[in-house]
């Protein structure tokens, strides 16, 4: 396998089925050898027994489960400390961006160390892409990383750089610049969006406004982040 792709799952009892079936589609049509991860980040319907009867039947999935529900970050960050493959992919489980797309974005990958979707035509309310588009302007101005839309979740990161993001609450949000504190290369690729068909979205307003707050916790991150080079070394 070349690209795992982290699910974070929280609540998406009546989405799973059509995401098992678009995921199993793509994995048969992925540019390179793919798997799945799914991370169950403690939800309280029954996604868990969903996810486990899916990993039952294909071997290319698997599943971590919470003891409790811990926020993305945190699903990400086990996703990345799990993964062993040369290759991350990242989705969220409502299908408001395809599988499919990931093609899209492997097209790119080895010119870069991370490709993010960038959400055209959004299908969400609007006071969801009024906030976003505000979040994502304060960003930009905070981190300089030239990113349009850092919240679409539709990404594929090389894993030596995801292993070494440093991850607290909220840093999802900044991947792309994290990237960056690497040296990494970073592009946004224009991908469809989809309107949500099942389940309720748990981000809202209050998140935003906290995410405007993490801007000034990405400065100080920035600004004190260890990054180094060795040119020569000897036994």
């Amino acid at each position: 396998m070349e690209l795992t792709i982290i699910v974070p799952v929280y609540n998406e009892a009546n989405n799973l089925a059509r995401l098992e079936n678009e995921l199993s589609k793509f994995i048969m049509e992925a540019l390179v050898p793919t798997k799945v991860l799914f991370i169950n980040d403690g939800s309280q319907d029954n996604s868990l027994e969903i996810i486990q009867s899916i990993c039952r039947k294909h071997e290319r999935f698997s599943h971590l489960s919470f003891d409790k529900n811990y926020g993305l970050s945190t699903a990400l960050k086990a996703g990345f400390d799990n993964i062993n493959t040369a290759l991350t992919g990242y989705i969220d489980a409502d299908l408001q961006t395809h599988p499919e797309d990931f093609n899209l974005l492997l097209k790119h990958i080895k010119s870069y160390d991370l490709i993010t979707g960038n959400r055209a035509h959004r299908k969400d309310s609007f006071l969801k892409r009024i906030t976003s588009t505000s979040a994502n302007f304060f960003r930009r101005i905070f981190t300089g990383d030239g990113m349009e839309d850092t919240g679409c979740p539709l990404k594929i990161i090389k894993t030596e750089y995801a292993k070494k993001i440093p991850m607290f609450k909220g840093f999802h949000r900044f991947l792309p610049a994290l990237v960056l504190l690497q040296n990494g290369t970073v592009k946004q690729i224009p991908v469809p969006h989809y309107p949500r068909i099942a389940d309720t979205t748990s981000f809202g307003l209050l998140n935003r406004s906290i995410a405007i707050i993490d801007c000034f916790f990405f400065l100080w991150v920035k600004y004190r982040y260890i990054n180094y080079t060795i040119t020569t070394a000897s036994n």
